[in-house]
């Protein structure tokens, strides 16, 4: 139990160093961040999606937007594609595949940030999700892992994390949208000066 215990600590912490010491992926969370705070001072949203993991990561980034990370500030419009009646819905008018991509239609407007979440970078329902996306004209982001799969290279930004288990990447995942959290937070409340009101 303890082999096992150690080895996972092991392999969770060699996949992050790997990550971090990619300079490029540190450059593309800034620019990421920069464009999702730039949509909220245009009045835009972000609009995030994932399957199973990836869809409870989706849920948490965006309660964290429209509730508090840090500190109390203003709320920020965030919408995960998670809501069960609309995934069944959709599933089963029209197929699995279309039920982010339906959403998207749905919410998304020029201008907005749409965020795929995959581990495999393989998923058809994420990738008809991200399509829609630019085809609304919005700012396309897919956080990826493995080798980044048929997603890579579709999207405005990408970031990929380059383990092999859902769970390593997932973890990577997390500390991802967290930072971005963080990142929005600082540029439009704390740095240099509190932003105007939002609305």
């Amino acid at each position: 139990m303890i082999d096992i215990i150690r080895q996972a600590f092991s392999d969770a912490q060699r996949v992050l160093e790997s990550f971090v010491k990619e300079e490029d992926n540190q450059k593309i969370i800034a620019r990421i961040a920069e464009r999702i705070a730039d949509a909220y001072r245009s009045q835009g949203k972000v609009i995030i999606f994932g399957n199973g993991g990836s869809m409870c990561d989706a849920m948490h980034f965006a309660e964290e937007l429209t509730g508090r990370f840090h500190k109390d500030r203003e709320a920020l419009p965030a919408i995960a594609i998670s809501d069960p009646s609309h995934i069944t819905c959709v599933g089963n008018d029209y197929g699995f595949h279309q039920i982010f991509s339906r959403g998207v239609q749905a919410f998304a407007q020029k201008g907005d940030v749409v965020i795929g979440l995959s581990t495999s970078g393989n998923s058809e329902n994420v990738s008809e999700g991200l399509r829609q996306a630019r085809a609304r004209e919005c700012i396309t982001i897919a956080l990826l892992g493995g080798n980044g799969g048929k997603i890579s290279g579709t999207t405005d930004f990408e970031l990929i994390v380059k383990a092999d288990t859902s769970d390593r990447v997932q973890e990577v995942h997390t500390m991802i949208l967290h930072l971005l959290v963080q990142l929005v937070e600082y540029q439009l409340f704390y740095f240099p000066h509190p932003s105007p009101k939002l609305a």
